[in-house]
């Protein structure tokens, strides 16, 4: 795992492998609370679900849990005492659907949203949330670079580059 770049309010993470994307993952899990919310943009294989699954470890919640994309129900929970709600967009056509879903609950509830494919509701998100995008290279290797967008999201950012570079 390489730290690339910074800026006072992104990064850019080089990893190698899932598990050092899981590393980072769950060092933001770690950071993170009820009403947060992250979102993820990148290609199919791009790491997303990978990512999610460091942030359900951060979190706290059971390993025994198998973290997997909702592709096909949309969401998933994941109990803890910070739940998680794992969004998976990629079959949305509009955004029309996230309303049924009641989605206000989720995005300013007890628990952290985890959107894969947040672009498709990017109008729904509130000013503060932390944004990560993910860009294959080859093999396994990943360029993801994490934005935070309002105060508290920069500051968890600059707790994240620290980190990376200890």
């Amino acid at each position: 795992m390489e730290l690339l770049a910074e800026d006072s309010d992104f990064i850019i993470v080089k990893t190698d492998n899932p598990e050092e994307t899981e590393e980072v993952g769950k060092f933001l899990g770690m950071h993170l609370g009820p009403g947060d919310i992250v979102s993820l943009i990148g290609e199919l294989g791009s790491g997303k679900t990978c990512f999610t699954r460091g942030i359900a470890c951060g979190l706290g919640i059971e390993e025994s849990l198998p973290i997997v994309s909702p592709t096909f129900t949309l969401i998933n929970e994941y109990p803890g005492k910070t739940p998680l709600f794992h969004f998976d967009l990629y079959r949305l056509d509009d955004s029309e659907r996230v309303f049924d879903l009641g989605y206000r609950e989720y995005f300013h509830g007890k628990g952290v949203a985890v959107i894969e494919w947040g672009e498709k509701v990017a109008h729904l998100l509130p000013d503060e949330y932390c944004l990560v995008l993910f860009f294959s290279e080859f093999d396994e290797r990943r360029e993801i670079k994490i934005k935070g967008q309002g105060k508290r999201f920069i500051d968890i950012i600059k707790s994240l580059s620290k980190f990376l570079k200890d």
